[in-house]
């Protein structure tokens, strides 16, 4: 069994929101577009990152579906990263975060072949945003993985090969130039207190040579395991769109492979993973493409030393750390 450690808040229920907290306007939306009598929260799915919000699952009457998925996003007043970075620069990265999710619901989710969740409605009242979405629990997606087998792996890379056919070559007007929340541009001051100097030194050119590849998509920019849910016949569908933006796919691949493997477990399937992926990803394309596997063949351990910057820059002593990263950190500094 492969295993991650969950990286999302813990929540507590905070019932009666949607008639305490959400405003009239948003409640009428709901249940104008999906045509409910009535409504009530069933529970709370988690907060957002830093208080800006909710998501929630309300249980509707007289609708046609049971349940919807309720994304309810307000700017706090008293910011509260839980690792302490309150600054500005990370307040703006959040507030277009959720500019991009909504751009990429309205103009781009419905082209993408990979599973994800139908947006049946999206408003914006002051500095609140509301986001109304499918439930993938309705449809049978209601299972959520913190052990994973090799099996079930092979489902979210196959997910995440739709997902980058579905955009191959595509300009990402509105969502983030260069996608993924690590991006090194979006994260000077994670840079700047990197006590790791080959790493910081290095940097700009480990982003620079993942940037300007030549074949470029739509990655997701935050395809961990738990942006993941699976029906009981092992179906994956994706969640979370705040970091959708161009960029080379295999970001989102080495992103994925940390967050559900440990790193011998890393070490050892990476071929296999990188085989099964590009396999996917070749039956999905109309035509093979040889030169587009070559390059990010060739950029997975690079994606891999980008992420592992930031991840020393933010978080020092997490858990994702570990002899692997660093041996390959190493290993693409010493090439470049």
């Amino acid at each position: 069994m492969l295993t991650r450690k969950n990286d999302n808040l813990n929540s507590e229920f905070t019932f009666c929101y949607i008639q305490g907290h959400m405003n009239e306007f948003f409640r009428s939306i709901i249940l104008q577009r999906t045509g409910a009598t009535s409504l009530f929260e069933k529970e709370m799915i988690q907060e957002l990152w830093s208080g800006y919000g909710k998501i929630i699952r309300v249980t509707l009457e007289n609708a046609s579906v049971d349940s919807v998925v309720i994304k309810h996003v307000q700017m706090p007043i008293n910011k509260n990263h839980p690792r302490g970075w309150n600054t500005d620069i990370g307040h703006q990265r959040k507030v277009k975060s959720y500019k991009v999710e909504t751009t990429w619901y309205e103009l781009y989710s419905k082209n993408s072949i990979a599973r994800l969740p139908q947006c049946l409605a999206i408003e914006t009242k002051d500095d609140e945003v509301l986001m109304v979405m499918e439930d993938l629990n309705e449809a049978g997606y209601h299972l959520r993985k913190s052990f994973v087998t090799w099996d079930e792996i092979a489902e979210c890379l196959a997910w995440l090969a739709q997902f980058h056919a579905s955009y191959l070559g595509e300009t990402p007007v509105g969502l983030w130039e260069v996608g993924t929340y690590w991006n090194l541009e979006t994260r000077p001051q994670e840079l700047a207190i990197l006590e790791d100097q080959k790493l910081r030194e290095a940097a700009p050119i480990i982003d620079e040579k993942l940037n300007r590849c030549e074949y470029k998509t739509f990655v997701h920019g935050d395809a961990k395991l738990a942006n993941f849910c699976f029906k009981e016949s092992g179906q994956v569908g994706g969640l979370d769109f705040q970091y959708v933006g161009g960029g080379c796919g295999i970001k989102d691949v080495a992103y994925f492979i940390g967050s559900c493997m440990n790193e011998s477990e890393c070490e050892r399937l990476e071929a296999k993973v990188l085989d099964t992926y590009f396999e996917c990803l070749q039956n999905e394309m109309k035509e093979r493409n040889e030169a587009l596997e070559t390059e990010w063949r060739s950029l997975y351990r690079v994606a891999w030393a980008d992420f592992h910057r930031f991840l020393k820059g933010w978080s020092p002593s997490h858990w994702k750390i570990n002899s692997y990263s660093e041996r390959i950190t190493a290993e693409v500094i010493n090439n470049l």
